[in-house]
């Protein structure tokens, strides 16, 4: 969503001059002129990415009949937001390696996308393609936001917690305290640390031939054993 505020921020409106149409037309000639160069890199050529021609506008309204609203457009971005590469029928971990592809149940599609990040990603190291192939090559945030228009994630998640805090009140019977959300039995996990990873499939292999030798040599040690001690 893009918004146009006043020179006092949210709570200020906009400008008389500051009408849709040309907020509509601004983003139209931004959506135009706007590119990404790509330097060329092995056999690809340089390359220049840009929006294509397909640009849909349109105004949110306080909800008139048939005018897209704030509320469509929340329960739009949330949809999508909570989407993962997973909805492309991809995985929820990285592929360590190439190999890995052999045994696993992708769509065509979804195959031809990452296999394109494992070609890429000699050609553009930077870019860290088969690192994020599981994600199909994207690596960044899924949404931005304004720091003076939206709100705080810590926001949101007290804001959550409070409604489940509620919830549970109301189905226990238990009567409310005014405005102050009362304490529930929700638990907000909210600080996390890496643990660590598992072997990959070259891991583990190497892993198991390690412990086949070690149990090999254990067993010749100990049946020779015998003869040395006589």
């Amino acid at each position: 969503m893009i918004r146009l505020d006043g020179p006092g921020g949210p709570a200020d409106p906009a400008p008389p001059w500051a009408t849709v149409e040309l907020l509509d037309a601004a983003i139209r000639a931004a959506a135009a002129r706007v590119a990404v160069p790509v330097p060329a890199s092995g056999p690809h050529p340089a390359r220049s990415l840009a929006w294509g021609e397909q640009v849909d506008v349109q105004p949110i309204t306080s909800g008139l009949d048939g005018e897209l609203t704030e509320q469509a457009v929340s329960a739009y971005v949330a949809k999508y937001a909570t989407k993962a590469a997973e909805a492309t029928e991809t995985v929820d971990r990285r592929i360590g390696e190439r190999s890995e592809l052999d045994r696993l149940t992708l769509p065509p599609h979804t195959r031809r996308l990452i296999d394109a990040c494992w070609d890429l990603d000699p050609h553009y190291p930077d870019r860290l393609l088969a690192h994020w192939s599981h994600m199909l090559g994207f690596r960044g945030h899924f949404s931005t936001k304004s720091r003076r228009y939206s709100t705080t994630l810590g926001a949101l998640r007290q804001v959550r917690a409070d409604y489940r805090a509620r919830q549970e009140h109301r189905e226990a019977g238990l009567a409310g305290d005014g405005d102050d959300p009362p304490e529930g039995s929700t638990l907000v996990l909210a600080h996390w640390r890496f643990a660590g990873v598992g072997h990959t499939p070259g891991e583990s292999l190497i892993a198991a031939q390690i412990a086949r030798d070690r149990k090999t040599n254990r067993d010749t040690a100990r049946e020779e054993l015998p003869h040395v001690l006589a």
